[in-house]
């Protein structure tokens, strides 16, 4: 009697992958959506944050004979010699501790180049708007209109490029005369320099805002629309702490033209740019 023999025969069963999703509603599904959608933006932005760019030199800018010159050749050797009106850019470096060595850019502020300030500009961490405080009160309109151009162009950087610091320096505050209920020379001047600069920049608002072209800083007679005056605050109404292109600072300085003097010459600084080389010194080494 034959034995027949039965073969196993084994079964492969391949398990059945269940999307975690089905288990979800509808609403669920769209707020796990949104969160991923929000999460790529994040990583897109501070992936983008990281990898703009910074300058690394002090830039100074502003009208003529506002002491540009006078403020370089003080910061680059510890003394100020005399000088004139600058018709050509002057680059230096300046010691400024911890940063160690640090370059400094003058544009003249002659209206035919004062433009030049825009080649440096991304090459600027930071920008000193030199203002004479003792003649604001004569040339504010002057001065504003000059300003008008560096706000401009500070908020025209493309997003790549971190804006630089700005500094609003009332210069030469030592010639300046007050009483002293009304503070010392550096905190009249500062607040002088900021009020008709204030007035000035929001008179050429309100001219744009009215349809009418503000005077340009190219040929004479040439009038154009530039922006960079937008404010924050309540009617938009120029403001420098609402002002939307970032932070403003001011600072009063003065420097001693002339031959050094023995006390300077020993390494003991005679000047008045304590406030200014305080910023830099802030500024410079911030990441």
């Amino acid at each position: 009697m034959g034995v027949e023999s039965q073969s196993d025969e084994t079964v492969s069963v391949t398990p059945e992958v269940v999307p975690f999703t089905n288990g979800l509603s509808p609403q669920s599904l769209l707020l796990l959506s949104l969160a991923l959608v929000v999460g790529l933006l994040l990583v897109i932005i501070f992936s983008r944050r990281k990898s703009r760019s910074r300058g690394t030199a002090l830039l100074l800018v502003g009208p003529s004979d506002a002491g540009k010159t006078a403020i370089l050749s003080t910061l680059a050797f510890t003394g100020t010699l005399p000088s004139h009106t600058s018709l050509q850019v002057n680059t230096s470096l300046m010691p400024l501790s911890p940063v160690g060595i640090l370059p400094v850019i003058d544009i003249p502020g002659h209206p035919r180049i004062r433009d030049q300030f825009e080649e440096h500009l991304v090459n600027a961490r930071a920008v000193a708007f030199v203002v004479d405080a003792s003649t604001i009160s004569r040339n504010g309109s002057t001065v504003a209109e000059h300003l008008h151009h560096v706000l401009h162009a500070i908020t025209s950087l493309p997003p790549s490029h971190l804006a630089p610091a700005l500094l609003i320096l009332a210069n030469k505050c030592d010639l300046m005369k007050t009483a002293t209920s009304s503070g010392s020379p550096t905190e009249v001047a500062i607040s002088r320099v900021r009020t008709i600069l204030e007035r000035e920049l929001e008179k050429r608002r309100e001219a744009q805002s009215g349809g009418m072209g503000v005077e340009g800083l190219g040929a004479e007679g040439e009038r154009s629309d530039i922006g960079g005056l937008d404010c924050s605050g309540p009617g938009g109404i120029f403001k420098f702490a609402d002002w939307e292109g970032g932070e403003v600072d001011f600072a009063g300085t003065w420097v001693n033209v002339g031959e050094l003097k023995d006390d300077e010459k020993e390494g003991v600084a005679t000047d008045g740019l304590a406030s200014l080389r305080s910023w830099l010194g802030t500024t410079f080494t911030v990441t």
